[in-house]
């Protein structure tokens, strides 16, 4: 059975501040528990005022105090922004506190323009292309091996399951040379999700992490009492979309009756071509969407994105799809 899991951005409402966020994520991932989600992960972006996840481990930390048994973890840590040492230290220290639970989950792509690099003190473009070399160095500092001068404390020996994300080939690649579980990004960059699944399983090197190829996709999932109501929410996500593919991301804006039919051509085909990984509509309409999803892509989990304006409205979509899946 395929299961289900839950990514969430902890979106800054137009209105609202980053500890409601922060807040309403916490309740959002006590809800998917409940609902018997497998994993609940954030996202790091940075400089982002509609995101309020950018110290993902922290926010991970909250995430822990507020459940008690599905698996949490970061989808994903760009670690090019970063050291691997001190990712360690950090999803060490998150297992620690929450034992069997974490996964770190690593991309590639900096998430970050030039301005925040000068801030970060990167150069994110050098640093990308010591990606693979940066993964198996914080590999071998939970794991040990190959032995490094220093130990991360906590960090070594630590049970965090390593994954790697993509939305291109070059992520599928090296997560089968690694024999590692397989994230793809289809809920906002769907053009190669075909190859890179099929490449991914083609060129799979069992490991001690991984026996067998595992793919997670993701997919975009606003779920109501009826398909009207599905549309009339999805469209604060419509709205975002726009605004990032438009160089003007901002906080999430509250829903607008017939959003769609107000765009240009341009934008209306962009937002079409992503619904290839979406399900929006009432129970019915999202189990169906789903499951041919499932059929196309044989992901071993499908992980759900999608902000409401409401909280509760995204809570309630979690439920809805939950239910009409069970």
């Amino acid at each position: 059975m395929t299961r289900l899991s839950v990514l969430d951005l902890v979106p800054v409402r137009e209105g609202g501040t980053a500890g409601e966020a922060l807040r309403d994520c916490a309740a959002l991932a006590a809800c998917a528990e409940a609902a018997g989600y497998h994993r609940f992960w954030v996202a790091e972006h940075h400089a982002m005022d509609g995101v309020a996840g950018g110290a993902t481990s922290v926010a991970l930390a909250h995430i822990g105090n507020a459940t008690s048994s599905i698996r949490i973890g970061a989808g994903g840590i760009m670690l090019p922004n970063h050291n691997p040492f001190v990712i360690a230290e950090q999803f060490g220290t998150l297992d620690a506190l929450f034992p069997g639970r974490i996964d770190l989950g690593l991309g590639r792509a900096p998430g970050a323009d030039m301005r925040i690099a000068q801030m970060l003190r990167k150069d994110l473009g050098r640093a990308s292309e010591y990606f693979p070399q940066d993964v198996m160095e914080l590999r071998a500092l939970f794991i040990g091996e190959p032995e490094l001068p220093v130990r991360a404390t906590p960090g070594f020996g630590a049970n965090v399951e390593l994954w790697i994300l993509g939305s291109s080939l070059f992520g599928a690649g090296l997560a089968a040379a690694l024999g590692l579980p397989y994230a793809f990004a289809s809920h906002f960059a769907p053009d190669y999700l075909d190859q890179a699944l099929a490449l991914y399983r083609q060129q799979f090197r069992p490991s001690a992490a991984l026996e067998q190829p595992h793919v997670m996709a993701a997919m975009t999932v606003i779920a109501a009492d009826d398909d009207e109501e599905a549309e009339l929410l999805g469209s604060s996500m419509d709205q975002s979309f726009v605004a990032l593919r438009s160089g003007t991301p901002g906080r999430l804006k509250p829903p607008v009756p017939g959003y769609r039919q107000t765009l240009p051509p341009g934008q209306l085909a962009m937002l079409e071509h992503m619904r290839q990984a979406s399900a929006v509509g009432g129970a019915e309409k999202v189990r169906s969407d789903i499951a041919r999803f499932i059929e196309r892509t044989q992901a071993d989990e499908i992980i759900v994105s999608g902000a409401t304006f409401d909280p509760a409205m995204r809570r309630r979509s979690l439920e809805i799809t939950a239910k009409a899946l069970a």
